[in-house]
């Protein structure tokens, strides 16, 4: 690595001499722009676009638009002037919390290393900031411009995370968030099932950028003249659902799946639940079971009727027979004995 500044850190009245080395690089895969017919590079002339002239690098100024055609221009000199152009301090201002500063101001990471005989206090510092379990909140000016950062602890390592400034940070500004929109208690319970059935452990070697490889491919297959193997098609992501309740508990069976879990008990080789019927348009089965529901409450009301009418037949005869009892006078009786 190449260092690519060189000053000291200012801890109280004791100053630390350091590099400062890019921690990352971009791994994306750079093309120049050139003729389709040949190869050829392109290149860019600087011209001026009052006069049309070609304009040498001596000749280039920084310049201002404050508007209206007005262009107010800077020259060498006037950055010159500016106390932090050469400043090579990096300047702690205060030791705060990690958990305090918002990811989102974070922009690029340098390690530290130490210059000379800066070992000692270096140490000195990463093992108080380890022991505080603190960052430094410092100030840093690079390449002419003075920027907020911190210092914290990476694999026994002082890194320097440079950091936007507040007022560079964009509000959100969406439509929605004056919307009164509420989730419901089984929606949320089921979005929490989710995420603990899709809970890991980061490791970000288990990560890889396949556009790249896939486009690497490709080059490779062009420089050794040989045909480019078609990667496998990626699985397309599935429509948005309206049923917001059916994609989670999806989602969460999608899941279980991916790690090899079973399903939960009394859900294996359940029937599937039965469908109901629509109310906008009756089912044709409805339309069929009627004329058979009609005959079977006819015949009914016909055995009904049935009964009814032989009890009634069995009530008189049995009336009659009263009857007949009652009439019998006593002159019959005693015939009946003499006989």
């Amino acid at each position: 690595m190449r260092a690519i500044w060189k000053g000291a850190v200012s801890f109280g009245l004791v100053s630390i001499a350091v590099k400062l080395y890019s921690a990352t690089e971009e791994k994306d895969i750079r093309f120049h722009q050139v003729h389709r017919t040949d190869g050829g590079r392109i290149k860019y002339q600087r011209t001026c676009s009052v006069d049309g002239a070609v304009v040498s690098y001596d000749d280039i100024a920084k310049g201002y638009d404050i508007g209206g055609g007005e262009m107010v221009i800077l020259t060498d000199d006037d950055f010159a002037d500016l106390p932090l152009s050469t400043s090579r301090a990096i300047d702690v201002l205060e030791f705060v919390p990690a958990e305090q500063i918002d990811p989102i101001l974070f922009a690029k990471s340098y390690y530290l290393e130490p210059e000379g005989q800066a070992a000692k206090p270096y140490v000195l510092l990463r093992d108080a900031l380890r022991d505080a379990d603190r960052v430094a909140i410092v100030k840093i000016a690079i390449r002419q411009r003075e920027q907020l950062a911190s210092l914290r602890v990476r694999d026994d390592v002082l890194v320097l995370n440079t950091m936007m400034w507040p007022d560079e940070v964009r509000a959100p500004e969406f439509g929605f968030l004056d919307d009164d929109i509420e989730t419901r208690p089984a929606e949320l319970a089921m979005a929490s099932s989710l995420i603990d059935s899709m809970a890991g452990t980061f490791k970000p070697e288990d990560f890889t950028d396949d556009y790249r490889a896939a486009l690497q491919e490709v080059i490779d297959a062009k420089v050794e003249g040989r045909e480019v193997v078609q990667p496998e098609e990626t699985e397309e992501a599935a429509p948005a659902a309206i049923d917001l309740m059916a994609a989670l508990k999806a989602s969460v069976e999608r899941a279980r799946q991916a790690r090899g879990e079973d399903p939960p008990s009394g859900t294996r080789d359940a029937p599937p639940p039965a469908k109901k019927a629509s109310a906008a348009a009756p089912s044709a089965a409805r339309k069929k079971a009627a004329p058979a529901a009609e005959a079977t409450t006819n015949t009914t009301t016909a055995a009904k009727s049935t009964t009814a009418a032989a009890k009634k037949t069995t009530a008189k005869k049995t009336a009659a027979k009263k009857t007949t009892a009652k009439k019998t006078t006593p002159a019959a009786k005693a015939a009946k004995k003499s006989a």
